[in-house]
């Protein structure tokens, strides 16, 4: 008997930082989020597409849900969360190994009804104690009656295939939605900005990156050529020279170490021309928000 084809979207949620976006680059295979040891680095609902020989699933990741600074952008990355949720097949809810607390309650009180929600226990290479595992799903499976517990490493790739297979098995049967070779729905531009902005992310200080935004203001292919035009955003003028650097130094190594990879995932040339410019607000405008490609 052949084995139907199964086809669906699988949201990931999660607190920050809890490997939501290294779950889902695992996962598909290939870097369709970026990441970084800071909070709020997802900001979009990004779609990764695994097509196997019998499914296709559309990983959504999704920005970690934000319980302080409620400023327009965190309403918008919140939103992101919660309509992801209702427009899914399954939910895979992301923890970190050891910890289970506030935040993670209050996501699965929005567990829309009727939806398999699966939990993941991520970063379980990283428990000191490893014994601590099992009385930790314990108590959790006590508390949610979770379609399934399935123990991980995103970094590792330890359990992410019995991640696959549980998910795959829950989604509806249907047509590939995407090529067979499509890893993202998301266009080259956006992947560019993505990028640049993973960069300064890595880069820079710790309260910085969150008043940065990248804009694409052109994006022009010529034969295996990609001319990319993009303004770093930042909210006050005093944190241009810090972005910029002592005689430029420090953007023009981001952008080179951005530009490197994105001619890595593009297959191509890359010219990159980077500057930065003051956007005062912009994180608690919403015109400013839908200008830069916040939903």
């Amino acid at each position: 008997m052949t084995t139907p084809f199964r086809t669906g979207q699988v949201a990931i949620v999660g607190r920050p930082n809890v490997g939501k976006s290294t779950l889902t680059n695992r996962l598909v295979g290939a870097k369709v989020s970026i990441t970084s040891k800071k909070a709020q680095t997802t900001r979009h609902r990004i779609h990764g597409i695994l097509t196997t020989d019998d499914a296709q699933l559309v990983f959504v990741d999704t920005p970690g849900f934000q319980r302080q600074h409620m400023n327009a952008l965190n309403r918008v990355l919140n939103r992101n969360v919660t309509t992801a949720m209702s427009d899914v097949d399954v939910v895979v809810l992301v923890v970190e190994a050891g910890r289970w607390g506030p935040g993670e309650r209050e996501i699965v009180a929005m567990f829309p009804a009727g939806t398999p929600v699966l939990l993941a226990i991520n970063k379980i290479d990283r428990l000191a104690d490893k014994a601590a595992l099992l009385p930790f799903i314990e108590g959790i499976a006590k508390e949610v009656d979770f379609a399934e517990i399935i123990p991980l490493s995103a970094e590792k790739g330890d359990g992410t295939a019995d991640l696959i297979k549980s998910v795959s098995s829950r989604l509806p049967e249907g047509t590939p939605i995407y090529d067979a070779d499509d890893f993202t729905d998301r266009s080259e531009r956006f992947l560019a900005a993505e990028l640049l902005r993973e960069k300064l992310f890595r880069n820079l200080g710790e309260e910085l990156p969150y008043g940065i935004a990248v804009e694409i203001e052109k994006f022009e292919i010529e034969g295996n050529l990609r001319r990319i035009y993009a303004a770093v955003v930042v909210d006050r003028a005093a944190h241009k020279p810090i972005v910029i650097g002592k005689a430029g130094e420090r953007l023009k190594r981001m952008s080179t170490d951005a530009r490197k990879e994105m001619e890595s995932l593009f297959g191509g040339k890359v010219w990159l021309e980077t500057w930065v410019k003051v956007k005062g607000g912009w994180a608690d405008d919403e015109r400013a928000l839908k200008s830069l490609g916040y939903d």
